[in-house]
């Protein structure tokens, strides 16, 4: 779904087929990779906060208002997934 709304939005396919390997590539910008970080950082928060150094490492790129924009959108997209998960909802093509 979300692959699919990328590609119709101009996303590169390039772009999307290494998103798993962000931290090799050279196709994210350094915006790009702060706000991965922090997603990946929220995503999996081993400890009940997200570290210091992932959370610096966004500020140090990132504007106040862009950290709370990555934060809301990965809490948001979590959640979704959790609940798609828990209720067995069918992924189609």
């Amino acid at each position: 779904m979300h692959t699919r709304d990328a590609l119709k939005k101009g996303e590169n396919p390039d772009r999307i087929a290494v998103l798993p390997a962000w931290e090799e590539t050279g196709y994210f910008s350094e915006t790009d990779r702060a706000a991965l970080r922090l997603t990946e950082a929220i995503t999996c928060v081993p400890d009940g906060h997200v570290g210091d150094e992932d959370y610096d490492a966004a500020a140090a790129v990132l504007t106040a208002d862009q950290i709370s924009a990555v934060a809301w959108l990965a809490t948001v997209m979590n959640a979704f997934n959790r609940v798609a998960i828990t209720s067995r909802y069918p992924i189609g093509d």
